[in-house]
């Protein structure tokens, strides 16, 4: 048996990927195989790409966090059967045709749901769920502000903050993201203006917490409009997203040496927190993330955006879509 996978020798670059044949080893006992659907884009894939990700393996590796398909093989004691849909995640690994999986690392796809859908909600919503909940201790009525609520995990948090019973403030890039969010029933969504700073302080509006992933001024900004014990947690640095194939090392500096930086004492004084987190690290925490993944389904939220599909071959094309901010909810690759 064989299987497409995207591949790179190391990370460093984008086109360093190459779209190869592998041949699929027996199956072990326990493991679940799934014939793929549907494979999830995150930026953390650009990321461990270009060498930026702190989690990224050492030498060769598969791209990709999420996953949705068809169960094709499995023990005949396992609690899915051949031909099962599944939604999944996995530590790297995820662009390809065939992947082998611990069953704990799945779920079932929800009736209604594609695939392209499926391969958009885990890591989204676990994203979003983790830092509202654990880290962020959100209460009702409290407000929220969503940095790049166009997002995927922006997106998955303002449904799980109105669920909650909180009140969800978005900003977005851009009026036309700020258009297609109202249409779907969120009617706080701000335009980030460039002195974001000032447009805070005109708007007068303070917050019980923050979810950032986009970091510098943007960020700092955020942390002083938080209410005394406030909380910023912090889930990724979209400021320093790269170019289309490699990172910009002078200005990839100049923005790490200009980074937000928190006194404790300062904080402290003013009954604010800064929390930051990288979600890959739960993968070896399987009992705790099964945990938080039960409670998160417990809130009944629509199906993820999808922004665009593209055909499993047009990796590169999803990427860049990805990577140029322009897409709303989620970015996808297909299989047949």
């Amino acid at each position: 048996m064989q299987r497409q996978v995207w591949l790179t020798p190391k990370a460093g670059a984008i086109y360093n990927l190459t779209l190869q044949t592998q041949e699929m080893p027996s199956r072990e006992p326990g493991l679940i195989r799934i014939k793929v659907k549907a494979v999830g884009l995150n930026f953390a894939d650009i990321f461990a790409l270009t060498g930026l990700y702190s989690a990224t393996p050492d030498g060769a590796f598969i791209p990709g966090l999420e996953f949705s398909g068809e169960v094709l093989q499995c023990d005949a004691h396992s609690a899915y059967k051949v031909g099962d849909a599944i939604m999944g995640v996995t530590r790297f690994g995820g662009y390809a045709s065939l992947i082998d999986i611990a069953p704990h690392y799945i779920q079932p796809l929800p009736k209604g749901w594609s695939f392209s859908q499926g391969a958009g909600y885990l890591v989204q919503t676990l994203t979003a769920f983790y830092g509202l909940t654990e880290l962020g201790n959100l209460k009702p009525k409290q407000t929220v502000l969503v940095h790049s609520a166009g997002g995927g995990v922006g997106l998955q948090a303002m449904k799980l903050i109105n669920k909650m019973g909180a009140n969800a403030v978005g900003t977005v890039g851009n009026a036309h993201k700020q258009t297609v969010l109202k249409n779907m029933g969120f009617e706080q969504i701000l335009v980030r203006q460039k002195d974001f700073k000032t447009q805070l302080k005109l708007r007068d509006q303070s917050f019980d917490l923050v979810l950032d992933g986009i970091g510098g001024a943007v960020q700092q900004a955020s942390f002083k409009h938080l209410n005394p014990m406030g909380r910023l947690v912090v889930f990724g640095a979209a400021e320093f997203t790269p170019g289309k194939n490699r990172p910009n090392y002078v200005s990839a500096l100049f923005k790490y040496l200009m980074r937000p930086k928190y006194d404790v004492l300062d904080m402290i004084s003013e009954n604010k927190s800064v929390l930051a987190f990288n979600l890959i690290w739960l993968w070896q925490q399987t009992e705790y993330m099964a945990e938080l993944i039960e409670a998160m389904l417990k809130y009944d939220i629509s199906a993820p955006y999808v922004a665009h599909e593209y055909d499993f071959e047009q990796a590169f094309d999803a990427i860049e879509y990805l990577r140029s901010g322009k897409s709303i909810g989620k970015v996808v690759l297909t299989l047949e």
